[in-house]
């Protein structure tokens, strides 16, 4: 078993006004299973993450950088000069008392959002939007950044994690920097219990089951699954059919297939 130890975090509570009860539905009205895997899990406070950056042109100041359970990255309260707070994503090199700044005029720092137009070309970026003013779409785990890698017209060419490059309007924002957690990777859970705490609940084998309720179930003893190739619970193949609308909309937007070798 290992944990991760981070003397930057605070050890304050969150900031009441910027968190609300998390209600984790797995159960149709308490009775039908509508995923599986998911149950139990230690009771959690979602925090409201700013997403949008829409505070243009007011300096903010980071007051501390917090755990949230809801995410993989770290969250950071921000103290704006107007006086309102906010959540933002936590990159690696954002301190305590560091200032942040979002809008058209920010300067390229770490920590500050802007559009893809202000933003040099090979550039580490996350909270990515995929359209102007939607808010981040992209590129919001720990440890990941998307890259520039070139800009044509009205559209910026956005190398993400996964290896995929995507036009991206140059006007959606970006904030500047890779974000931390980085260790996150390497922490082994260690025991079952660990999981439950999670919300993750044990995962069958299919072959370990009776035919009644997956196709992989039945035989005598080991017998294998009894066809060409795997399926899921509910009858569908899992290995090699592609399942992305070859008509989806987005598809133009799509330069580089993130599974291309």
């Amino acid at each position: 078993m290992s944990t991760l130890v981070n003397p930057d975090l605070s050890k304050d509570r969150p900031l009441k006004s910027l968190t609300k009860g998390n209600v984790k539905g797995h159960r149709a009205g308490g009775k039908k299973l509508t995923t599986r895997h998911k149950g139990g899990g230690h009771k959690r406070l979602f925090r409201k993450v700013d997403f949008k950056r829409n505070k243009e042109g007011v300096v903010g100041r980071v007051v501390s950088i917090e755990y949230d359970p809801n995410r993989t990255a770290d969250i950071s309260l921000v103290n704006y000069s107007d006086g309102d707070k906010r959540y933002i994503l936590s990159p690696i090199g954002l301190k305590v008392d560091a200032k942040v700044e979002s809008g058209p005029k920010a300067p390229v720092r770490v920590g500050n959002s802007m559009p893809l137009s202000r933003i040099p070309v090979g550039t580490q970026i996350h909270n990515l939007e995929l359209v102007p003013k939607g808010g981040a779409k992209l590129v919001r785990s720990a440890g990941t950044f998307a890259v520039i890698s070139s800009k044509e017209g009205s559209y910026a060419n956005v190398k993400l994690p996964s290896g995929e490059v995507r036009r991206i309007h140059i006007d959606a924002y970006a904030t500047i920097g890779q974000l931390g957690n980085l260790e996150l990777k390497n922490v082994k859970l260690g025991k079952a219990g660990r999981s439950r705490h999670k919300n993750i609940r044990p995962t069958v084998r299919g072959v370990a089951q009776n035919p009644v309720d997956h196709p992989h179930g039945g035989g005598e003893g080991k017998s294998g699954i009894g066809m060409p190739s795997p399926k899921s619970k509910w009858g569908k193949k899992t290995l090699g059919k592609k399942t992305r609308n070859r008509r989806n909309f987005s598809n133009r937007y799509i330069v580089t297939k993130r599974n291309t070798k």
